[in-house]
C-alpha cells in the first residue's frame, strides 16, 4: 500500500496526461507517483510533475482523494516553467514497465479514452 500525489494540469481546454503502453494495453494516467518519506502529498505531486513532465508547477487546490491501495491525492496545478515533455524520471528508463509519453489531451476526448482513474476523468468531464 502506497500513498500517491498527482497533478491535474489544464491549459487551453486540454489536460496533461501520460500515455502508457504496458503489456500491449494503451491507457492514460495523470502525472504523479509515490509520496516519499518526509514529503507531503502536495510536495510529491510537484516533484512528480517535474520528473514525468519536465515542468515546474504551482500545486493548487485538492480535486479529490481516492482510496485504492493507499490514498491517492489529485491536485490542480499550473505550469510556471520548464519544457513540457522533457521529464527524466526513473520510469522512462525502465522498459519492463512499458512506455511513458507525456501529452496534452483535449478535455472533449477524455470520455473516449481509457483514462485512469476514471473517476478523476469523469470529474473533469462534468466541469468542462
Amino acid at each position: 500500500m502506497r500513498n500517491r500525489g498527482a497533478v491535474v494540469v489544464i491549459r487551453n481546454k486540454e489536460v496533461a496526461l501520460i500515455k502508457r503502453n504496458r503489456g500491449g494495453k494503451v491507457y492514460y494516467v495523470f502525472p504523479g507517483g509515490g509520496i516519499e518519506e518526509g514529503e507531503t502529498p502536495k510536495q510529491a505531486a510537484k516533484r512528480e510533475a517535474y520528473e514525468e513532465l519536465g515542468v515546474h508547477v504551482i500545486v493548487g487546490d485538492l480535486l479529490t482523494v481516492l482510496h485504492a491501495n493507499g490514498k491517492h491525492y489529485y491536485f490542480y496545478a499550473h505550469i510556471v516553467s520548464g519544457t513540457f515533455g522533457t521529464g527524466t524520471g526513473e520510469e522512462f528508463s525502465m522498459p519492463e514497465r512499458g512506455t511513458y509519453e507525456p501529452l496534452w489531451v483535449p478535455l472533449t476526448q477524455l470520455s473516449t479514452l481509457d483514462v485512469r482513474p476514471k473517476r478523476v476523468a469523469d470529474m473533469l468531464i462534468r466541469k468542462k
